[in-house]
C-alpha cells in the first residue's frame, strides 16, 4: 500500500495560547499544487525563505489536538521543531532513485543497482 501520510513527534512541541503543548502530528505527501501555488504569494516573492512555512502549513494535517494547521501555528514553532519538520518534509517527498535487480554472472549473487536515465556520449 502506498503511504501518503506520516506520523511525527516534535522534539519540543508547539505551545498554544492556553499553554497546552502539542507534539504529535501527521504530515501528508506534498502535491504539485502545494509547491506551485504558494509561489504567487507576495510574502514569498519578497522573502523566498518563507516558502517552507507556507508549505508546512499546507502538508501538516494534524498537530496534537489542533486540526486546522495554519501559517500562524507554523510561525509559532520553536526553531528545533521547524528544522525537524523541514527535514521530514524533504525526506518523505524525496524522489527515490530507481533501481533494478541484477545477478553477477561470476558468483550468482543478486543485488540492486541504481538506474541512470541520463544518456551520456
Amino acid at each position: 500500500m502506498f503511504q501518503t501520510e506520516f506520523d511525527f513527534k516534535l522534539p519540543k512541541g508547539y505551545v498554544d495560547s492556553e499553554g497546552k503543548v502539542h507534539k504529535e502530528g501527521k504530515m501528508r505527501l506534498a502535491t504539485a499544487a502545494d509547491e506551485i501555488l504558494p509561489l504567487k504569494d507576495p510574502k514569498i516573492q519578497q522573502n523566498p525563505s518563507y516558502l517552507s512555512i507556507v508549505l508546512l502549513s499546507r502538508v501538516i494535517t494534524k498537530l496534537g489536538s489542533l486540526e486546522n494547521i495554519n501559517i500562524n501555528i507554523i510561525e509559532g514553532l520553536y526553531t528545533a521543531d521547524l528544522a525537524f519538520l523541514q527535514d521530514m518534509y524533504q525526506r518523505i517527498n524525496e524522489v527515490e532513485e530507481p533501481k533494478i535487480k541484477v545477478t553477477c554472472k561470476r558468483c550468482g549473487e543478486s543485488f540492486m543497482v541504481p538506474v541512470n536515465f541520463t544518456r551520456e556520449g
